[in-house]
């Protein structure tokens, strides 16, 4: 195992930082600030920042094949023209709802994205349970809801076989896992694959590397666990200086860095004042491990 670091790349801090996405043609890192409301692309070539803002709390961002970006943002997917910093809506979701927004959501293999909804915090840390529902957005628009009674939809990944689908709500303290038709995008037989330990913290954020382990990040554990989905064991732990991680996604140069987000949502003056790198991005190098370039939504 070569020397790990841990460092940060980018100073400016997020109230909730999400949905990190490696965009390889510009070496620019994709995310989102959640409740600070913004769509933000990091290059690694310049150091430079720019950001968008969005009508309302907006959960993921991912690329679009065509250009632009499709969003989870409220209870709609949009897509959103970064050249002219619009936003338009493509669908809404649960309109029987008032009080839930977007949180995580990805690509498959071939172009769909799924997301997840839950219950907006009435402070932080505090939701409504089970007000959430997971739906995939296909390419020709058309929405389907896969299940209901989530608390907090959160990290998504594929194996790289395309066979299984790895899904974390939150508030289970699970990682599971579902059986995956690439031609249809239908899941099936939902099962545990990983139950976090209590000092871990509240599984968040996830990626898969190419050797088929997941990394999770751990809400209020201030680490990512690499998880074998075969044994459905940890294999490492890999710890931050802010205790608030959230999400996490390879990417650099051949896909061998491990890009973390974090919040400061919800800390105490004295916490943010111990962990000033709170809401900052994170790189983790030296891993021994290579990444998977995401999928872009083809519709």
């Amino acid at each position: 195992m070569s020397s790990i670091k841990v460092e940060r790349v980018v100073k400016d801090h997020c109230v909730i930082g999400e949905g990190p996405v490696w965009e390889e043609k510009d070496a620019t890192l994709l995310y989102v600030d959640i409740t600070g409301k913004k769509i933000s692309r990091w290059s690694s070539l310049t150091n430079q920042i720019e950001s968008m803002p969005t009508e309302s709390y907006v959960g993921c961002a991912v690329p679009r094949s065509s250009g632009g970006y499709i969003v989870g943002e409220g209870t709609r997917f949009a897509a959103v023209d970064w050249e002219a910093r619009s936003i338009t809506t493509i669908a809404d979701v649960d309109t029987d709802k008032t009080n839930t927004r977007f949180n995580d959501g990805k690509v498959d293999p071939v172009g769909r994205l799924f997301a997840g909804t839950m219950a907006v915090e009435s402070s932080p840390g505090v939701i409504e349970r089970k007000q959430g529902s997971f739906y995939t957005l296909h390419t020709d628009h058309s929405v389907v809801k896969h299940f209901d009674q989530v608390d907090i939809s959160n990290g998504l990944a594929w194996s790289p076989d395309h066979r299984f689908l790895y899904y974390i709500d939150s508030l289970t303290y699970m990682v599971e896992v579902f059986d995956y038709d690439k031609q249809t995008g239908s899941i099936s037989n939902r099962r545990t694959l990983y139950q976090l330990e209590k000092d871990e913290g509240i599984p968040d954020g996830m990626c898969i590397d190419i050797e088929g382990k997941l990394w999770v990040a751990c809400y209020r554990g201030g680490r990512v666990l690499r998880i074998d989905p075969e044994t459905g064991t940890r294999l490492q732990t890999v710890k931050f200086p802010v205790v608030i991680t959230t999400s996490c996604c390879f990417g650099g140069k051949d896909y061998s860095d491990l890009y973390v987000t974090t919040a400061y949502s919800g800390l105490d003056e004295e916490t943010r004042a111990q962990q000033p790198d709170s809401g900052c991005i994170f790189k983790v190098s030296g891993l021994g491990v290579k990444g998977l370039p995401a999928f872009s939504f083809a519709g």
